[in-house]
C-alpha cells in the first residue's frame, strides 16, 4: 500500500504490527468488526499480532483470521515488539498499540497510530504516534481509506 503524503512523504506499508490486548481485543476478545477489518486488511498487507496473551485467548480468537500471530514471555515486551518491527524492516510498518509495552515499536515505524479504547492508552505514547484514534476500527479503517491519513499528516 502506498501513501502520498502531500508536503510531508510517501508511505510504502506492507505490514501491519498490531498489539493485541487494548488494541485489537478488549478483555481478550476481538470484537466482531474488528475481525471483518483483519480479514479485509489482510488482503493487503502482511498483519502480525503480537502479544504477550494476558487472557489466554490470542491464538483462538486469532484462527480464523489470516495473520501472524507472535506470543512472548512477559518480561521485556517493549524489546520484544522493537525487534520484530526491525526484523520486518521498520520502513515499510504501519504500528498500532495502546500501551507502555508499544512505545519503542510505534516511535520506529513508518506510520503510528495509537489507539485509546476501552483499555486505556498510555499517555506517552503520544510524542511518539503520527495519528491518535477513539478505536481498533477507526484505526484499522484508515487502511481501507488511506485519504483519511492524508488528510491528519498532510503540511
Amino acid at each position: 500500500m502506498q501513501i502520498e503524503i502531500p508536503g510531508y512523504q510517501t508511505l510504502t506499508i506492507n505490514h501491519l504490527l498490531l498489539d493485541y490486548n487494548g488494541t485489537i481485543a478488549e478483555d481478550g476478545r476481538i470484537r466482531d468488526r474488528v475481525r471483518e477489518l483483519l480479514i479485509q486488511l489482510s488482503e493487503s498487507l502482511t498483519i502480525h499480532v503480537l502479544t504477550a496473551d494476558t487472557h489466554g485467548t490470542a491464538a483462538a480468537e486469532c484462527q480464523s483470521i489470516p495473520l501472524l500471530l507472535d506470543t512472548f514471555p512477559t518480561s521485556d515486551a517493549a524489546s520484544y515488539k522493537l525487534q520484530k518491527l526491525q526484523e520486518t524492516g521498520a520502513s515499510c510498518c504501519a504500528c498500532i498499540g495502546n500501551g507502555r509495552n508499544d512505545l519503542f515499536m510505534l516511535k520506529e515505524a513508518a506510520l503510528s497510530i495509537a489507539v485509546i479504547d476501552r483499555e486505556g492508552m498510555y499517555p506517552p505514547l503520544l510524542p511518539y504516534c503520527d495519528l491518535c484514534v477513539h478505536s481498533s476500527e477507526e484505526a484499522l479503517e484508515l487502511f481501507l481509506h488511506p485519504k483519511r491519513i492524508i488528510a491528519g499528516l498532510r503540511g
